[in-house]
């Protein structure tokens, strides 16, 4: 009997033990982060086909700058500690009615001036990418590595019975940096950029966030976001700039 009861208050003791140790989780394979919030055009300049067919026209000032629905969908898979996987979905678009102050040649038609017009401008981003960490601790982290985005656009001008559109889905190589930086227990500063100039246009997708730790494994977050890019070619002039403000929330596991 006082084996047993000696077997029972060592077993009592060492449950008691592991209760008060603190529990760790393993390290997180996988990140959700999911944006919502609106996006406003600060420049969209147009001109299809890029010649003396084509009318240079903004549509920004014949839309008005927003807002719009912004929404970002990321998914990033650490394969070990220097080797990732992202993966994004950022779809943006917008149908609005504007009028032209003046005649538009678009895409093989012509559009009077001072008309109701419907203008839809789609520009939907499909990205998949791998990333190298130069730093991973708890207090910083830097990322770089290679993005291939699908780009998927469209503009569409509709005038009574007068319709034109011009899409495009093409691949577009980009260039990707993301790091850091934890102020506080529960504070931390991200910052994130896809990007590529040169040639006949460019691509820039910069977003700087702060966000807040609930849990171990989820945050919450505010964050602002620049979109900025397009290309002059014979076919097409189109250089666009949104702004956005988003809230976000992520988890790890």
């Amino acid at each position: 009997m006082t084996t047993l009861r000696q077997n029972a208050v060592r077993t009592v003791g060492i449950v008691s033990l592991l209760a008060l140790q603190p529990v760790t989780a393993a390290d997180p394979s996988f990140s959700l982060r999911l944006s919502v919030g609106s996006s406003w055009q600060t420049r969209n300049d147009v001109q299809i086909p890029n010649d003396d067919l084509g009318s240079r026209f903004s549509l920004e000032e014949a839309v008005g700058a927003g807002p719009v629905p912004a929404v970002r969908f990321e998914v990033n898979w650490a394969i070990n500690d220097r080797h990732g996987i992202r993966v994004l979905l950022a779809p943006l678009s917008y149908t609005e009615s504007a009028q032209f102050d003046q005649p538009v040649r678009f895409a093989g038609e012509s559009f009077a001036a001072d008309q109701d017009t419907d203008a839809t401008y789609r520009f939907n981003s499909w990205r998949v990418g791998y990333h190298y960490s130069l730093m991973n601790s708890d207090a910083a982290s830097l990322r770089v590595g290679a993005t291939l985005k699908v780009r998927d656009a469209e503009i569409r001008l509709e005038q009574g019975d007068t319709k034109s559109l011009d899409d495009d889905v093409g691949l577009v190589p980009l260039l990707y940096l993301a790091g850091s930086y934890r102020l506080s227990e529960r504070l931390t500063f991200r910052a994130d950029l896809d990007g590529l100039a040169g040639g006949p246009g460019r691509a820039i997708d910069l977003g700087v966030a702060l966000d807040y730790a609930i849990t171990q494994r989820w945050q919450m977050g505010a964050e602002v976001r620049v979109l900025d890019g397009g290309a002059d070619t014979d076919e097409v002039y189109n250089f666009a700039r949104f702004n956005s403000a988003a809230l976000a929330i992520s988890t790890e596991f």
